[in-house]
């Protein structure tokens, strides 16, 4: 495998440790055809217009996370702008205490693009819009750049743009900072410029501070976060993107807020988003909410504990009775990977680890099978263990078998400390161990 030790010690590292990395996804993407597929539809939509929602729902370690990366860096190469933020006891929907405040400038920090996509494109997404402006203007040949004429030329199409937000909640206010933000680029004046993207951020404590810096009686606060995600959507459109898709993982920390009322709020908000998305409400605009299945269908605690939500999402009767999953539908569940995908993924990470610590292949197809048999041979393996488990066992075999030359797999596999996966294999004419299995 072709892949720069950067990478691969990224992908490593994050792997063994539980994360999904945020690079190299490419390398290690295995299965899951049809649940992109779906979602690839829906970036097709917004990209004409249109919006989004879905729930992916699967165990911890089933790969959740690792599908949101993965449509993330699809939808960054597609032009679209993505931002993202996990809940926390700190982050949620809806708060009183700047909780949900929290969770929009978490957002804001990720916010990314093909050319940024570590986060904190903001900035580069505006100065690239205003250049985008002058280069249009400058391409007509019909103006000096550096005339009166031309600077009154950009600033109208300038214009053009931010007036198209003053009918959306908030529009007017929005469209004044992102004025403003022009006038400070142009008259080189980092003082606005750095106050105004401190307001996109969310950092003004209150009213009295944004006046006393930009002269508006307006800061964003945990009630209206969201719709100052749909300006943004509709304006990142406006400024040449595709649209935004917004990636929200750990839903389930809403699920663990003790107080009942408080959760009832958060379910509210998602709600308020589901309905604006079915509805028309919003347009550019796609979100991805990770949950476990508790989390989701716990009638005492869960999202269906909120009436609204769950008529809205619960499966009808004819997925119920044939249990055919509708990946159309707001909520797509994860299966479990297959033995014959895992075992393409375990190889995929064996040649990786390879190349990242400069040594010679040595476990052959029947050592990373004889691996998954093990794997999978637990009791209740088949419906319960995750990608995760079996990814971190693999690695740790690797290295295990890296630092010590004289050991072998099956020295590992079926040591004494390692007894509660010994099954009864089947052996082969020459006595290794090959259970059937299907490749």
């Amino acid at each position: 495998m072709k892949i720069p030790k950067r990478i691969a010690q990224v992908i490593i590292n994050a792997l063994n440790g539980g994360v999904v990395p945020r690079i190299g996804l490419p390398y290690i993407t295995v299965g899951r055809k049809a649940e992109i597929d779906a979602m690839l539809h829906d970036v097709d939509v917004i990209a004409d217009g249109g919006a989004a929602f879905r729930f992916l729902i699967g165990k911890y370690g089933s790969g959740k996370s690792f599908l949101l990366q993965t449509m993330r860096s699809y939808c960054m190469d597609r032009n679209f702008v993505v931002i993202d933020a996990d809940l926390s006891p700190e982050r949620r929907l809806h708060g009183n205490k700047g909780q949900g405040l929290a969770t929009y400038r978490e957002l804001i920090r990720n916010m990314s693009t093909k050319t940024r996509p570590d986060g904190g494109a903001l900035s580069l997404i505006l100065d690239r819009w205003i250049q985008s402006v002058q280069t249009e203007v400058a391409a007509e040949g019909k103006y000096e750049v550096t005339s009166q004429a031309f600077s009154a030329e950009v600033e109208k199409r300038i214009y053009t743009v931010v007036q198209t937000l003053d009918e959306m909640v908030h529009g007017f206010d929005f469209a004044k900072l992102l004025t403003m933000y022009f006038h400070s680029v142009r008259n080189d004046d980092a003082d606005t410029k750095a106050s105004v993207l401190k307001w996109f951020r969310g950092e003004y404590q209150n009213k009295t501070e944004a006046k006393n810096a930009l002269g508006i009686n307006l800061c964003i606060t945990d009630d209206d976060w969201y719709d100052y995600l749909k300006l943004f959507a509709v304006f990142l459109k406006r400024a040449g993107y595709s649209g935004m898709l917004v990636l929200i993982d750990e839903l389930v920390n809403v699920y663990k807020i003790p107080n009942s009322i408080t959760r009832q709020y958060n379910y509210e908000k998602i709600l308020t988003m589901y309905n604006d998305v079915l509805q028309g409400k919003a347009s550019h605009i796609g979100f991805i909410m990770c949950a476990t299945p508790q989390c989701m269908e716990d009638k005492h605690r869960g999202v269906f504990s909120y009436e609204a939500l769950r008529s809205r999402l619960q499966s009808g009767r004819f997925s119920l009775q044939t249990n055919v999953k509708d990946l159309l539908g707001p909520m797509i569940y994860l299966e479990p990977l297959t033995n014959e995908e895992m075992l393409i993924l375990v190889e995929k990470l064996r040649d990786i680890h390879a190349v990242l610590y400069d040594y010679p292949v040595r476990l052959q197809q029947q050592d990373l099978i004889y691996f998954i048999q093990i794997e999978y041979s637990r009791i209740g393996a088949q419906t319960n263990i995750t990608p995760r488990e079996v990814i971190r066992d693999f690695i740790e075999l690797l290295n295990l078998l890296l630092q010590d030359s004289n050991i072998t797999i099956e020295m590992i596999l079926r040591s004494a400390d390692f007894s509660f996966a010994k099954p009864a294999l089947q052996e082969d004419s020459d006595g290794s161990p090959f259970a059937e299995f299907e490749v």
